[in-house]
Formats: structure tokens, sequence, C-alpha cells
């Protein structure tokens, strides 16, 4: 288990790209696995990982009901992230269903300068971006994978 952590810390290292996109915008983020189901993830530290929904070849599975309203999924697992707030950045991965688990590559989504800037004048707040080491990541994402494999030892 130890040599599998090491593993998934040196393929993902480089797995991080960057979605900029603007307030109020609608987002799509593309899975890369060639699975029939997958589970959408959104890591946002220093909270653990939540768990958006699963993608069946049907309709979505929402982990939470409040989702349906954010969250769609368009052919082959695409997320849609409709009407972006700040509560939306973060980094997003699908994952397969199947033990061991995969990931796909991460996207992090944040706004463009611009958009910060608008949304400082106008709320007379600092949005604070989510500044995310891919070591963090990364970390999180062995600690996640890890944990499913003890459940399912279990």
């Amino acid at each position: 288990q130890y040599f599998f952590s090491l593993s998934v810390l040196f393929c993902c290292q480089y797995a991080v790209s960057d979605l900029l996109t603007d307030l109020g915008s609608n987002v799509t983020i593309n899975c890369d696995l060639d699975e029939k189901e997958v589970y959408w993830i959104l890591l946002k530290t220093p909270n653990p990982p939540t768990v958006i929904l699963r993608s069946f070849s049907t309709s979505p599975f929402y982990h939470n009901i409040i989702f349906r309203k954010k969250y769609s999924v368009q052919f082959k697992h695409r997320l849609v992230i409709n009407n972006v707030t700040a509560d939306e950045l973060g980094v997003y991965y699908c994952m397969n269903t199947k033990t061991p688990p995969k990931l796909s590559n991460s996207t992090r989504l944040h706004f463009t300068e611009s958009t910060l800037k608008q949304t400082e004048c106008h709320n007379h707040t600092v949005v604070e971006l989510i500044d995310q080491t891919q070591w963090q990541i990364i970390i999180i994402i062995s600690g996640l994978m890890n944990g499913f494999q003890f459940i399912l030892l279990i």
C-alpha cells in the first residue's frame, strides 16, 4: 500500500491544469477516463474531498441534493457547473468506481483577474483564491485512495 501511494504521488505530480472562468459563467470539465461509471470529486483545502456525484450511463446520482442545481453531466462524463460562484472554486477530478482507484487529470477552477476586481468592487469583499500546491493535492488524493482501499479491505 505504501508503494501504491508513492506511485500515485509521482504519476499525478503534473496532472493539474488551470481553468480560468468568469463569475456567473457555465463551465464544462472533461473526464479523461474511459469508464462506464465515475465519481466527480471537488477538492477545496483545507476541507476533505467532496464527492459531488456518481455518473452512470443513464443519469447521475448526487451525494447531496443541493448539488442538483449546480452540477450536471453531459456525454462522456463531462461535468457541467452552472452559474459559477466563489463556492465552486477548487480542484475537480473524476475517479473510477473500481479497485484499484484510477484518477483523471485534475482541473483547478479559478476566476480571471478581471472577475476578481469586479467582485471586489461590487461586493466590497476580497475573494481569496485557493492557493493549492500540487503536493497538497497529491497528498489528499493519496489519502483518499488509501481510505477507499481500507474500506474495501474491511
